[in-house]
């Protein structure tokens, strides 16, 4: 009986930690296929969850969010949050919107996990009006 306990304890917490995206994850330039820096996403108090950079893997020509529009214009890029209110929803993250600190632009933002790997995907109206990035898990 314990071990058949312990076996459905520790599939639970697989489980549980399979569809959750805190921590620190590696962003892969479009482009170059490169790192191009480390964002940390975490949940705060409202229970949405949010991510900032951390760090910059690739030196910027501009190290401010210059092309911002809104609270983030002219803030330094680490630090600035691109990831705002996502809430889970089932194995997925939705609900948010992720701000491309290049363009200034803000899209909706969808998150899945795929193992070690975020399948982050930011769009305009509709998913289907948009691009998706993988981002690695940094350990």
């Amino acid at each position: 009986m314990r071990k058949l306990l312990l076996t459905f304890m520790l599939s639970l917490v697989g489980v549980m930690s399979f569809a959750q995206i805190e921590g620190k994850w590696k962003t892969i330039d479009d482009e170059t296929k490169q790192p191009k820096s480390i964002v940390e996403i975490f949940k705060k108090a409202d229970g949405k969850y949010y991510g900032k950079i951390s760090q910059l893997l690739v030196k910027p020509a501009d190290p401010n969010c210059t092309a911002c529009k809104d609270d983030r214009k002219g803030k330094p890029l680490v630090g600035l949050e691109i990831i705002r209110g996502l809430e889970k929803d089932g194995n997925e993250f939705t609900g948010g919107s992720i701000t491309d600190p290049k363009s200034g632009k803000t899209y909706k933002c969808t998150i899945t996990r795929s193992g070690d790997n975020l399948n982050v995907r930011g769009y305009v109206g509709i998913s289907l009006m948009g691009r998706t990035q993988t981002w690695q898990k940094v350990n």
